[in-house]
């Protein structure tokens, strides 16, 4: 039940991950081991040695070929200390406080953009007017030419794509609105085949526009050098660098679709939590204090990435159950964050909550680099609704993606 993507169509299924949880917090599903307790994902993800994100990546599902494997095994995400910490190391100025703080006017300042745009409406769908803001925030962050962004958009939609239809052939983007870099990729971009099928997005040859253009946007920075992550990064690019060619296109997938896809689903996710709770909503309304501690409650309700794979590097005992070297060990975070142990009254969302130890950023070593940007922008978001909007209320029904592994909305319809 908890790897059906369909089931997640009608929310994600807590009152089962709680049941299992009780029963174990670690329990067998299908072809894997589910960590479903928060104390137990800590353990799995501080502990890179015994829970390894290389080995098999960490995705539930297996590359289909050894090829495919390889590939992942080039992204920061999918690789294990030293080498992860390498990589890290060279993208942590980017996000450090000063370098956020920098930054936070710019992104209050789209926030505001974004929302006064729309306020004459009087009503709209927050999942379309939030989505610009990680875009614009990214494109700033890396330096991808602001008229690009929407490309990380698509892409976005169609790596989730695999497991919802509606995302599968996204191309929103069109050669006469963007750079000659984008249309290069363009170019290249697959199209839908004689069985409407598209290529599978979580290989490399299932992207190739994205690797075009990071390969494109990689010679670009070499030759015109910037105050960017991606200027950064191709600047350690070299015979025998400290980067790889491969590295560095897979840190930009990692960026523009990783980084943008989390965002984009927490934003909707935040306010559809404030929508089913109005007294939350009133209560932070007259004390904006509040925002702060309700964007981690937020983080903690909403949850928008559910899980993550480890693989077991020798045989270990985890919560008086046997794991085997080899075997799949996936952190369930969604259930984590609901701990009944750790958090009083899990399923209430509650802005004060206080102390709110969620996972939803991770854990160890691969914790989240982007964690206080994503803060950021959800204190700015929601601060330009509250400013600008003021309360809210739903105007139709919202609509979940088809994802087990992304908590998302394709739609959220308000009228204020």
């Amino acid at each position: 039940m908890i790897t059906d993507p369909e089931v997640y169509t009608r929310g994600v299924p807590y009152e089962h991950l709680a049941s299992l949880r009780r029963g174990s917090p670690v329990v067998r599903v299908d072809d894997f081991w589910a960590v479903l307790g928060h104390s137990d994902v800590k353990h799995v993800l501080k502990n890179p040695k015994l829970f390894s994100s290389r080995l098999g990546g960490t995705q539930i599902r297996d590359p289909a070929t050894e090829q495919d494997l390889g590939y992942v095994r080039r992204m920061m995400l999918n690789m294990d200390p030293p080498e992860h910490a390498r990589l890290r190391g060279l993208l942590t100025k980017a996000f450090t406080p000063r370098a956020v703080a920098k930054l936070t006017e710019r992104i209050q300042g789209w926030a505001r953009d974004l929302i006064a745009g729309v306020r004459a409406d009087g009503e709209g769908d927050f999942a379309a007017i939030a989505a610009d803001l990680p875009l614009l925030t990214l494109a700033e962050v890396f330096g991808i030419p602001e008229q690009d962004r929407r490309l990380m958009y698509d892409w976005s939609n169609r790596v989730i794509g695999y497991q919802d239809a509606d995302y599968a052939v996204s191309a929103t983007v069109e050669a006469d609105e963007v750079t000659d870099l984008a249309r290069t990729a363009l170019a290249v971009r697959p199209v839908p085949g004689p069985d409407g099928s598209m290529p599978d997005p979580r290989t490399r040859a299932g992207m190739p526009d994205l690797y075009a253009y990071a390969t494109a946007l990689g010679e670009y920075k070499r030759r015109n050098p910037g105050d960017d992550v991606m200027s950064n990064l191709m600047s350690h690019v070299e015979d025998g660098g400290r980067v790889s060619i491969a590295e560095f296109e897979n840190l930009f997938w990692l960026f523009s679709v990783a980084g943008n896809e989390t965002l984009r689903n927490g934003i909707p996710g935040g306010m559809q939590a404030l929508l089913s709770h109005p007294d939350q909503y009133r209560r932070l309304l007259a004390d904006r204090s509040l925002l702060p501690g309700a964007v981690e409650e937020m983080l903690r309700w909403w949850c928008p990435v559910m899980h993550f794979r480890r693989t077991a590097t020798e045989d270990v005992v985890l919560s008086d159950v046997d794991i085997r070297a080899g075997e799949k060990v996936v952190v369930w975070f969604s259930a984590a964050n609901r701990d009944e142990t750790v958090f009083e009254d899990p399923d209430r969302f509650d802005i004060g909550r206080a102390p709110n130890d969620h996972l939803t950023f991770g854990h160890g070593p691969h914790f989240c680099l982007g964690a206080q940007l994503a803060r950021v922008q959800l204190r700015a978001m929601f601060e330009a609704v509250l400013d600008l909007l003021g309360e809210v209320e739903p105007a139709g029904e919202p609509v979940r993606l088809r994802s087990n592994f992304q908590n998302g909305l394709k739609s959220l319809p308000i009228r204020w």
